[in-house]
């Protein structure tokens, strides 16, 4: 029991410690601060959840086409990413004691979770039609699925002047990477069984294999929910892309429980660090100066009526 407590004080309040809030920072210009009617279209979905001071952008003024080209952005990604890192490593000595009872509650139903887990299992009829379509629809939340739709937010927008879009593919992937590191310091710590390894029972502490294969978080679901926040947030309107993005996701967190590749408790903590590394990077890279644009979407659907008539 100890040492859930402290897997859940690290990975949760790694997520929660840094997130910041879209909005001018303090020590932004006059210029650069997004005007409130701004801030009103854009909505809540575009709101972080525990305020800090936003970073560096993925994409600056400078790299705004015809300025640093394709490849430059990346250049910068590595030093971002450490960034990333230290900032969530070092939450849990940081954490403002509002944003205590997030975690706290998050810790608590994952803790709740993990302890029905094998009963949750055994209600689902794990057969064999069950195991095969559930491992299909986890392609969804796989490495090969998810960076190429990253590359094609980044590849597609480039050339199309389409920023927005453009950084959605850089945003999905630092939230990737950043993702991806957290989730193996966590398996390292808790090297927890899968639903078919040891005595099923899902210990900690038990995983027969290396401590990278731990169950514990899955590291499908905090990928794609990762990706799932970041586009979220930068297409909140219409809602039917947040829908999908989560739909999906979701759909994903699912599969990996009917593969019988993780138990709920697993897929539910690396959900739930998925949405809020994806939540700090948006708000931590954001470039504020976009807001002002229409997305892709609002554009096709200010020449849609309803009816299909296009005028």
């Amino acid at each position: 029991m100890k040492l859930l407590v402290t897997i859940l004080f690290v990975g949760v309040s790694a997520a929660l410690g840094q997130t910041p809030v879209p909005g001018p920072a303090k020590d932004q210009p006059a210029a650069e601060q997004q005007p409130k009617a701004s801030e009103d279209q854009q909505g809540e979905a575009h709101r972080s959840t525990v305020e800090v001071k936003p970073g560096p952008p993925a994409i600056k003024q400078k790299d705004l086409w015809d300025g640093t080209g394709y490849f430059h952005p990346f250049v910068r990604m590595p030093k971002y990413i450490l960034q990333d890192q230290k900032a969530i490593w070092t939450s849990p000595f940081h954490t403002a004691k509002k944003d205590i009872k997030l975690w706290a509650i998050f810790g608590a139903a994952t803790a709740a979770v993990i302890a029905t887990d094998r009963h949750t299992v055994n209600q689902l009829p794990n057969s064999s039609s069950q195991v095969s379509v559930s491992t299909w629809g986890s392609r969804f939340g796989a490495a090969y699925t998810l960076i190429p739709l990253s590359a094609g937010f980044y590849f597609i927008g480039t050339p199309t002047h389409q920023e927005r879009f453009r950084e959605t593919g850089l945003l999905c992937f630092e939230a990737l990477i950043d993702s991806n590191l957290v989730v193996e310091g966590v398996k390292l710590a808790a090297d927890r069984a899968r639903p078919l390894e040891s005595d099923g029972h899902g210990h900690f502490e038990d995983s027969p294999g290396t401590r990278f294969s731990s169950g514990f978080p899955s590291g499908h679901a905090i990928s794609s929910w990762a990706m799932a926040s970041v586009i979220a947030h930068q297409y909140p309107h219409p809602r039917i892309i947040p829908i999908l993005a989560y739909g999906l996701a979701s759909t994903v967190v699912v599969a990996r429980v009917g593969a019988r590749q993780h138990f709920p408790g697993d897929v539910v903590a690396g959900s739930a660090l998925g949405w809020f590394i994806g939540d700090y990077t948006y708000g931590r890279r954001h470039n504020r100066e976009l807001d002002g644009k229409p997305t892709v979407a609002e554009r096709l659907l200010d020449h849609i009526h309803l009816g299909m008539e296009i005028r």
